[in-house]
C-alpha cells in the first residue's frame, strides 16, 4: 500500500471514516461495485478519467482496509473480480445519501457555473 506522509488520526470517526472512503475514485469505485462482482476493466470503463495506476492504487486501499475484496478467477491470465466485503455493504447508505445530495444540489451547482462562466 502507498505509504502516506500523513499518518492516520485515530481520535477522530470522521477522519477515520475520510481514510477509507477518502480519494477522488474511491466512493465511484464501492458505488460501481454496489451492482455486483466487477474486473478491474470493467471498473475502469466505468471510470474512464481515472488512471489505471490510481484505480490498482485505490483498490488495494480499500482492500486492506476490508471494505472490498478481491478474488483471483485464473491466475495464469490474471483474472481478478472486486466486490463489496460485509464491512463494504455497511457503506451504502452513506454512498446513497452522497448521491442523492448530489441530485439535490445539481441545481444549485448549476447557477454557480454559469455565473462563473463555464
Amino acid at each position: 500500500m502507498y505509504n502516506k506522509k500523513i499518518p492516520v488520526y485515530l481520535n477522530c470517526g470522521f477522519r477515520i471514516a475520510l481514510e477509507v472512503m477518502g480519494g477522488k475514485w474511491k466512493p465511484y469505485i464501492i458505488y460501481e461495485l454496489l451492482e455486483g462482482p466487477r474486473r478491474p476493466s470493467e471498473l475502469k470503463r466505468a471510470l474512464p478519467e481515472a488512471s489505471e495506476r490510481v484505480l490498482a492504487q485505490q483498490l488495494s486501499e480499500l482492500t486492506e482496509y476490508g471494505v472490498v475484496e478481491k478474488q483471483v478467477i485464473d491466475p495464469v491470465c490474471k483474472h481478478s473480480e472486486y466486490s463489496l466485503t460485509d464491512l463494504g455493504r455497511t457503506l451504502i447508505p452513506i454512498i446513497e445519501q452522497m448521491r442523492a445530495w448530489g441530485n439535490d444540489f445539481r441545481p444549485t451547482l448549476q447557477q454557480i457555473l454559469q455565473k462563473k462562466g463555464e
